[in-house]
């Protein structure tokens, strides 16, 4: 999971981590016991959550001809919220509050749930126009 450089990293512990899950999935390994306690312990019940939602494949890539991508994770309260990988950010409130405000997480459930199902390649995908995807956002945008 290398990140280009000038772009927010997560901490190394965590890159780490899903970096190990991802070369046992590429060599057709299941997650481990150990993976899975590591992301609990790191995560707490989110790690959970998270899993739960890679589960229902809830989460889809939306990308545009330009190379634009953002996630859409149908969150267990029915409620579709935006992630933006790249940056490490989530439309719902519990990334703004325990996240950006409060400091105490490192990601929200449904950040946590894209990275899991990229390394699980379990995203559901969807190409759009690039107007679409525009339209998509600003539309989030307004619903905040």
């Amino acid at each position: 999971m290398a990140v280009a450089a000038g772009v927010p990293t997560l901490p190394a512990v965590v890159e780490e981590l899903l970096s190990e899950m991802a070369a046992a999935v590429r060599d057709g390994a299941p997650i481990s016991d150990e993976h899975l306690l590591s992301l609990k312990f790191v995560f707490g019940s989110s790690a959970v959550q998270a899993l739960d939602l890679v589960d229902r494949k809830s989460i889809t890539l939306i990308s545009s001809p330009s190379g634009r991508r953002v996630y859409q994770v149908l969150g267990s309260s029915g409620k579709t919220y935006t992630c933006l990988a790249s940056c490490h950010y989530c439309s719902c409130p519990a990334f703004a509050f325990s996240v950006l405000r409060k400091g105490d997480s490192l990601l929200c459930k449904h950040l946590l749930a894209v990275y899991l199902s990229q390394v699980l390649g379990t995203c559901q995908q969807l190409s759009v126009s690039d107007k679409q995807l525009t339209d998509l956002l600003m539309e989030r945008t307004q619903d905040a």
